[in-house]
């Protein structure tokens, strides 16, 4: 498929979580998650293990019910300290991008079960994840949702790297029938988006966050 023009510093400025914007009633083909995919697994893994496996979920019976734990799960975040809308409320110049952000946030707990495509990405992990250094275990995966991200980006697509349903992770294996050893990372809701007025987000200025050679 031929993708956006988009600069590489516009494509990784302008891919955002897309929530309220995500078309939930067009079908996303099957074909374009797996190009998607392919630039996926280019990613770097550490020791090149490429221990990755990819959940891609269509069925709309699946779908709603994952949809149904992460409404649980959503539920108790939203009345947490944690809940994105309710943080830096007392910063003048974020507590109205907070706001949005957590009612973006509620509106795609309603609706995850509608979007067309749920993007699981997974590890294999033998045993139990190690006590210490999870950093550089999930380090094996990450880099891989992101170039997912990008990639369905470049090709006209919404993406929300979400985690959430894992407060029910078991309960998702089993409803997709995953082996044991397969670990989940995210929930990665997929779909066209409406409207493509994407646009780097405000951040707080570098130097606040900047430390060199020293803290």
């Amino acid at each position: 498929m031929t993708t956006l023009p988009l600069s590489p510093d516009e494509l990784l400025t302008t891919t955002r979580a897309v929530r309220k914007r995500l078309d939930l009633a067009r079908p996303v083909p099957m074909d374009l998650i797996r190009e998607c995919l392919e630039i996926a697994v280019q990613a770097p893994t550490g020791s090149n293990a490429q221990n990755w496996h990819w959940i891609v979920v269509t069925d709309p019976g699946k779908r709603r019910a994952i949809g149904e734990y992460y409404r649980r799960a959503f539920a108790a975040y939203a009345e947490s300290r944690a809940f994105a809308g309710a943080l830096h409320q007392d910063d003048s110049e974020r507590a109205g991008v907070q706001r949005r952000v957590g009612d973006s946030a509620s509106y795609l707990a309603e609706h995850i079960g509608e979007v067309p495509v749920h993007v699981i990405p997974c590890l294999d992990v033998p045993g139990e994840l190690p006590a210490a250094n999870q950093a550089g275990l999930w380090a094996s995966l990450h880099p891989a949702v992101w170039n997912f991200a990008l990639a369905a980006r470049a090709r006209g697509l919404g993406t929300s790297w979400t985690s959430l349903h894992l407060a029910f992770e078991r309960e998702v294996a089993e409803l997709l029938g995953l082996p044991a050893t397969i670990r989940q990372g995210a929930l990665i809701p997929t779909a066209y988006y409406t409207g493509d007025t994407f646009k780097p987000a405000p951040r707080a200025p570098l130097d606040t966050v900047l430390h060199h050679d020293a803290w």
